[in-house]
């Protein structure tokens, strides 16, 4: 049987590495993925899709995890995102073109592995710093 960890090690290793067939691996055929802005897609072609968009529009990128704790197959890590925008990024409000910024977001996933492939993930992020940090929103009152 294969370790939850395992298996989320192998989908950080490939995402870092920008490597689709690597993401593809570890994804249940039927997962969950759900992310901010109302995304709930279904099945390994859409939920490795929404990956490679990022790694697309920050071609530098990276995700650090800074903690994570495991329970019974779920997986909850806590994470920064960093890299810089240099193409397109798709967003629920529509496209956003390249800013070249960089960036260096914080983020959390619930993720749930069922027989050795991630079978549920949840994403969640500041859509807010992604917005200041790109240059498109001003910073909130009081943050400096």
């Amino acid at each position: 049987m294969t370790r939850s960890q395992d298996v989320v090690d192998r989908w950080l290793e490939a995402f870092n590495a920008h490597d689709e067939g690597g993401m593809r691996s570890v994804y249940a055929d039927d997962v969950i993925f759900e992310a901010p802005g109302e995304i709930r897609l279904e099945g390994t072609d859409a939920t490795v899709e929404y990956a490679l968009g990022w790694l697309r529009a920050f071609p530098d990128a990276e995700m650090r995890i800074e903690s994570q704790l495991e329970a019974d197959g779920w997986i909850v890590q806590r994470f920064v995102f960093e890299g810089t925008h240099e193409d397109t990024l798709a967003a629920p409000t529509g496209d956003i073109p390249a800013t070249n910024r960089h960036m260096a977001g914080r983020g959390a996933q619930i993720i749930r592995v069922e027989d050795g492939k991630v079978a549920e993930d949840y994403l969640y992020f500041d859509q807010v710093q992604v917005l200041t940090q790109l240059g498109l929103m001003r910073e909130p009152a009081g943050h400096r």
